[in-house]
């Protein structure tokens, strides 16, 4: 186990540092920059643009900016926001929780919903319940999430004004537990959108998995001998289920911010979805390059944990 560890240890460094330079590359490759002539503001001379660049560090090349970068980084230093003024890491800290709690929620969520209705149409395969299901699925896998957000919020929120068009808290709760719940109520749709876009396609793929594991042999011998339908799900179609389903949930965690950055945009959430939107648009460097290496490592630490509950589930695995 502790070679195991070390393993995973060396390959996440590794990794990291690999999109570390691909990323520092193709943002300096960027056409324009934060500091160019014009786009601080339009009355900025050269000379000013040269002392800010020379305090940033921009005036060295790219290989001592990249290095200079690398070695803060160790320290968990992502460096000085050009738009703000404060520290990347402080700014990205202030938002990372909301767009976290979002992902995780709407994940659990997916996960268990189509796990259960792709069983169930598993076992009433080509009936009228397993077409409603296909059509479902098909309709969440083809819908824009951008389309169905705007939908949402012109029906419940201008139209029939049931949900807060936008925002995470209203100005009249504070503090204390209606506090809490004024911030979940801002977040069903914007969930709820995330849920919808999830479902379709998960949803087909258990329902395709569960099939071929019903038409085994061991399934068969299994009814043959009188199995109920919930043993049936508890010792057999479930632990098949399982290392399949744990891949994908690994690989679904890189979206945990690449997916918020729409939404978070239109319902205005101020989490780290819409902070790398509004920097990439500012050309805002160093927030651009901190939100993708938490992405990777997000990334990493998703097929890390995948890798060891597969092992758990079969200590065969290697």
């Amino acid at each position: 186990m502790a070679k195991l560890a070390l393993q995973k240890i060396s390959y996440v460094v590794l990794m990291l540092f690999i999109i570390s330079i691909i990323s520092f590359g193709a943002i300096h490759l960027a056409p324009n920059s934060f500091f160019a002539s014009g786009e601080l503001n339009p009355n900025i001379t050269p000379e000013a643009i040269e002392q800010l660049k020379k305090v940033y560090g921009l005036d060295k090349s790219l290989s001592m900016q990249f290095f200079s970068w690398a070695n803060a980084l160790i320290h968990f230093d992502f460096g000085i926001s050009f738009a703000s003024g404060k520290m990347v890491k402080d700014e990205i800290l202030s938002r990372i929780s909301i767009t976290l709690i979002m992902n995780i929620v709407s994940m659990i969520l997916v996960f268990v919903i189509s796990i259960y209705f792709g069983i169930k149409s598993a076992f009433k395969q080509n009936t009228k319940y397993d077409t409603i299901s296909k059509n479902f699925s098909l309709v969440s896998y083809a819908m824009p999430s951008f389309y169905l957000a705007l939908l949402l919020v012109m029906i419940f929120a201008v139209k029939y004004k049931i949900f807060p068009i936008s925002g995470l808290h209203s100005p009249f709760k504070t503090e204390g537990f209606a506090y809490i719940l004024d911030e979940a109520w801002h977040l069903v749709l914007p969930i709820f959108v995330m849920v919808f876009g999830g479902v379709g396609s998960l949803i087909m793929y258990v329902r395709s998995l569960s099939i071929n594991i019903l038409k085994s042999d061991y399934i068969f011998y299994a009814k043959t001998r009188g199995i109920s339908k919930k043993d049936l799900f508890w010792r057999y179609l479930l632990p098949n289920l399982s290392p399949p389903i744990v891949t994908i949930l690994g690989l679904s965690l890189p979206g945990l911010i690449g997916g918020s950055v729409i939404l978070e945009s239109i319902f205005s959430i101020n989490g780290m979805g819409l902070l790398f939107y509004q920097s990439a648009l500012s050309r805002d460097y160093p927030v651009i390059m901190g939100i993708l290496i938490i992405s990777a490592f997000l990334t990493l630490l998703g097929n890390i944990i995948a890798d060891l509950v597969l092992l758990k589930l079969n200590p065969f695995t290697k």
